[in-house]
């Protein structure tokens, strides 16, 4: 009898269970149906709205695209070139300074400043529309800085400012590599600019002396790991012969030489100092490399520039969809307008 009740009991419990999980399901399935037909519902509100007011839609796209094809018309023809720098001693920032200097200059018309700082006439001064600088985005970089961080912090900073609070610090100036890039109506007009650019950080008395001071630092270590690499070269050298030596020795009679365990880790601990000089060589080569300019040309700009093109830069497409915006807000305004209408009603 209690064995029939158990299995009973055992039954309602499964059963309820299952009528439990159908429940879950059904919910589940209720909410992605809704999910559905709330999104196909928003997409047929949009689809019926365009279609209400698809007339004004189109008249205001056609005003803007006859205004853009005039503008580009009348418009001169715009040209590009891009300069890759990679700054040392933090000297981005000025280099970022003097790039807004230059913008401003462009904004401001001030053609006869602009032709001074270039070395060139006003005609062609007159010519500059943009100047711009911004970061070569590379996650490497923020890695590296926060081991170079983790290496010089002690413990207990190390941890209270972990990776990314780090990477939020991370500004655009700290990036190694950063594009400047000129527009201009004349496709000939970047020679020399870079020099111009350059120069201006360069001659920077500040800079200069740190540059000064880091490549004596660096080149003084270099001597010194070159002789050590000398000195570790030499003591192997004589141990070789000793060892030759002993050899010959042990060869003409039995002898039992109780050193030659020592002698060989002596040989192996010469060999791994003769590999991490070289490696130390090897990174102060590339600090030397790198840091020998106050900013390093990875690429200079080109001699002529390239066409800007695109659809980003059509005026057409450009004034064209601003209308069509335009006039969507200001369909959207009425609408509103007449909903807190009837709603006072």
């Amino acid at each position: 009898m209690s064995t029939n009740q158990n299995n009973n009991e055992e039954e309602v419990d499964l059963g309820s269970l299952f009528l439990i999980i159908g429940k879950g399901f059904s919910k589940l399935f209720n909410f992605i149906g809704n999910v559905f037909k709330g999104f196909f519902h928003f997409l047929i509100s949009i689809l019926l709205f365009i279609k209400l007011h698809f007339k004004k839609i189109a008249i205001a796209a056609f005003i803007g695209g006859i205004l853009g094809a005039y503008l580009e018309h009348v418009n001169e023809d715009k040209f590009g070139s891009n300069m890759l720098v990679q700054p040392n001693f933090k000297s981005t920032n000025q280099l970022y300074e003097n790039i807004n200097y230059y913008n401003d200059l462009v904004e401001q018309e001030n053609v006869s400043l602009l032709a001074s700082v270039f070395n060139m006439d006003t005609i062609k001064a007159a010519g500059f529309k943009k100047f711009e600088i911004n970061p070569v985005v590379n996650d490497i970089d923020v890695i590296n800085a926060y081991n170079k961080f983790i290496l010089f912090a002690d413990t207990l900073t190390v941890k209270s400012y972990d990776f990314f609070k780090f990477k939020k610090s991370f500004t655009v100036y700290d990036y190694e590599i950063h594009n400047i890039s000129v527009e201009a109506t004349i496709s000939d007009i970047f020679t020399g600019l870079d020099e111009v650019i350059i120069s201006s950080v360069e001659n920077n008395y500040y800079y200069n002396r740190i540059k000064y001071l880091t490549n004596e630092n660096l080149f003084r270590t270099d001597s010194l790991l070159r002789a050590n690499l000398t000195e570790v070269d030499s003591l192997r050298q004589v141990y070789m012969r000793i060892m030759l030596e002993e050899s010959k020795k042990e060869s003409s009679g039995t002898n039992i030489d109780f050193g030659g365990t020592q002698k060989n880790t002596k040989e192996i601990e010469l060999f791994e100092t003769d590999r991490e000089i070289n490696e130390d060589l090897g990174r102060i080569s590339i600090d030397i490399g790198k840091q020998s300019e106050v900013i390093n040309i990875i690429s200079n700009f080109k001699t002529v520039g390239y066409e800007i093109k695109g659809i980003t830069k059509n005026l057409i497409f450009i004034l064209a969809a601003r209308s069509v915006l335009l006039m969507l807000l200001f369909i959207l305004l009425l609408d509103l307008n007449r909903y807190l209408s009837n709603y006072k009603k």
